[in-house]
């Protein structure tokens, strides 16, 4: 593994992270559940081939994921970095900092998080609910106690407003933003977050699986062929000596040995193919016609529907021309016998609820009335 400097912080970061939002899961009557017989032997393998940062949150994997994760990395717990979030839609006064973030210490059974993030942090919460409920305070505190190590946020706005944020936080450390070969929209700010110190973590590096899908685009764009799906996207996002680490929401082992190979070889991508990656991609852009990562903040739909499945069959239609797999993906959606399915794109009522919360921004109830006139043929 391959370790970087992680801002000012003085710690050495590996440049791959583990994301904790996809860990393995199951449902059972009704409820569900982290799959742990997988999901703990895939966290402590990625400590062992090198991997020292872990990032959950609240909300992950059904509210699940800092269980699991703190029984994971309790036995190393000293050997690793942890991050966690404070989710800012459940924050409505300045009391409850300290209340969610002392119940995320229970939940991972630790005494200290090193690196606290604001949750999906833009303008409106910044300015409304950090600075206005005098969170940062509260954070001093924390810090001051020990309790968390670093304070951070991940971001959800336009790029500009992280220079916004990191002017009027002034005691952040890190930042967690979006950044991929088809999102390159905060690439400039990430730059700017370097050069003030901080450290950045980059989510969503295989664009929400969108690169990590069946495809000759490693070929297309370097002449190269790819040992593994995920590999372009990697090397592409560990090109840009800006970023300390990449997530990856890595839910098999197999993926966790993939990635920490690409993640320990001395320079991911030279910056001749990182530059001809970019250039070359400009020239399909046709791939961000719908910017779904996946994350799945719009779930659930009051009517049932499964919108990143929706999604995802229209990614493997129009952007890989996998048309086959996309229509088999679409018809298990709208089939009545399959339990797993859900409700018809036709059930939506146009309650903009899932709009609401996609940091994204994307206008879901027309997409997905557009991309079930895409499938009308099935």
């Amino acid at each position: 593994m391959q370790y970087r400097d992680f801002g000012k912080t003085g710690l050495k970061i590996s440049q791959l992270g583990y994301g904790c939002m996809r860990l393995p899961e199951f449902e059972k009557d009704g409820q569900w559940y982290i799959d742990e017989e997988k999901a703990i032997p895939m966290l402590r393998r990625a400590y062992e081939l090198g991997v020292n940062y872990f990032d959950t949150a609240v909300m992950y994997c059904h509210n699940n994921s800092q269980y699991t994760v703190g029984r994971a990395l309790k036995p190393i717990r000293d050997k690793v970095l942890l991050s966690t979030k404070l989710p800012m839609g459940d924050v409505h006064c300045r009391d409850d900092f300290r209340r969610i973030l002392e119940q995320s210490l229970e939940r991972l059974d630790t005494p200290y998080i090193d690196f606290y993030h604001f949750h999906a942090l833009n303008k409106k919460s910044f300015d409304e609910k950090v600075m206005g409920f005098s969170l940062m305070d509260e954070a001093r505190r924390a810090l001051d106690e020990g309790i968390i190590k670093h304070i951070s946020f991940s971001f959800h706005d336009k790029p500009e407003v992280i220079k916004h944020i990191i002017e009027r936080g002034e005691i952040f450390s890190s930042i967690l933003l979006q950044y991929n070969l088809l999102d390159r929209g905060n690439e400039e700010y990430m730059a700017y977050a370097h050069e003030q110190g901080l450290g950045v973590v980059v989510m969503g590096p295989v664009a929400g699986g969108r690169l990590a899908a069946p495809s000759d685009l490693y070929r297309k764009l370097l002449g190269k062929e790819s040992k593994a799906t995920p590999e372009l996207a990697l090397r592409f996002v560990l090109g840009n000596p800006n970023v300390s680490c990449a997530l990856s929401g890595m839910g098999t082992m197999q993926m966790v040995e993939e990635n920490t190979a690409i993640a320990s070889e001395d320079e991911p991508m030279s910056r001749e193919d990182w530059e001809k990656a970019g250039a070359m991609m400009e020239e399909i852009r046709k791939f961000s016609d719908l910017y779904c990562t996946g994350c799945s903040y719009c779930m659930p739909c009051p009517k049932g529907i499964k919108i990143p499945d929706v999604f995802t069959a229209h990614t493997y239609r129009s952007v890989y021309g996998l048309v086959d797999h996309a229509k088999n993906l679409y018809r298990k959606i709208k089939d009545p016998a399959n339990e797993r399915a859900g409700s018809p794109v036709t059930a939506c009522v146009n309650c903009g609820a899932c709009a609401k919360k996609c940091p994204q921004f994307i206008d879901i109830p027309k997409k997905l009335r557009e991309v079930d006139e895409e499938f009308s043929d099935c």
